[in-house]
């Protein structure tokens, strides 16, 4: 206790310096473009021309736009909930059991966060292509499509999502421990009794806030959903391409108005993230 209160009594030009330098790290990396982003969202397009906010709805009821977000808000919906329900069991997997490559697979787990998402597109098309893909044929030949399609889009961006809920309950499962879990198998509770009553109610801040960040990062992706998707108005175009398809044809001001949503999205985000880890502190 000492120490922690002579560390916040310390104060000098280093201190100064160094709040200065994070200040204006953040205002220049974050703040100046977020703040570009949202002042020429509402800006007249040209002297003389509508602005506000009303020329911001008006943006938005586009049927390109509004097909792009409902798009987007699908492949999020989908991937979410698939990275959820898997998420939740492959956490309990790691922890709860000891299994020959155990190690690698939690490595694996990993792997979303450190290969590029334009790999990752490119490895679904590699493998679900109609033309060279190993099961895109036979998958075709059924009737299921994956590449060019919304199931591709949902796979590219479950796959960059994979990591976010399970890097959330794992630690949670291996702080709890399984002293609980043992003593109600004990009392002749079975395996979905002593998930339903003791294991999810104690994992499940850490399951909402995983949530949160793979919706967070769900709605944002481009890179892998670029490379699956074909990319054009009303076929396959979701929010992030729809702002770049717009930006480059000289559209900005449709660009714009996207990109507030998405910014609106985030800040949303992490206040919901902010709301819950207070709710798990107290």
């Amino acid at each position: 206790m000492a120490d922690t209160r002579q560390i916040r009594a310390r104060k000098g030009p280093v201190t100064y310096a160094l709040r200065f330098f994070v200040i204006a790290y953040l205002a220049v990396l974050v703040v100046w473009p977020l703040w570009e982003v949202t002042s020429r969202t509402f800006a007249p397009v040209e002297r003389g021309a509508e602005g506000g906010f009303s020329a911001f709805l008006e943006r938005l009821q586009d049927p390109t736009v509004t097909y792009a977000f409902s798009l987007t808000a699908t492949c999020a919906f989908w991937a979410v909930l698939i990275n959820t329900v898997f998420g939740v069991g492959i956490s309990l997997l790691i922890t709860r059991y000891n299994f020959p490559g155990r190690r690698i697979l939690s490595v694996l787990i990993d792997l979303p966060m450190s290969v590029s998402p334009v790999v990752v597109g490119l490895a679904l098309v590699l493998a679900y292509s109609s033309g060279q893909g190993w099961f895109g044929g036979a998958l075709e030949s059924a009737g299921i499509f994956i590449i060019g399609s919304t199931p591709g889009m949902i796979m590219a961006t479950a796959f960059v999502s994979l990591p976010l809920v399970i890097r959330e309950v794992v630690p949670v499962l291996e702080e709890i421990g399984i002293d609980s879990e043992l003593a109600a198998s004990s009392l002749g509770a079975n395996g979905w009794q002593i998930f339903r009553r003791i294991t999810l109610p104690s994992i499940k801040w850490a399951v909402v806030y995983g949530v949160v960040l793979s919706l967070a990062r769900s709605l944002g992706e481009f890179g892998a959903v670029k490379i699956v998707s074909p990319g054009a108005a009303l076929r396959g175009e979701t929010a992030t391409i729809l702002i770049q398809n717009r930006y480059t044809n000289f559209e900005e001001p449709t660009a714009y108005a996207a990109a507030f949503v998405l910014v609106l999205a985030s800040v949303l985000a992490l206040v919901v993230v902010s709301l819950i880890r207070k709710e798990d502190h107290s």
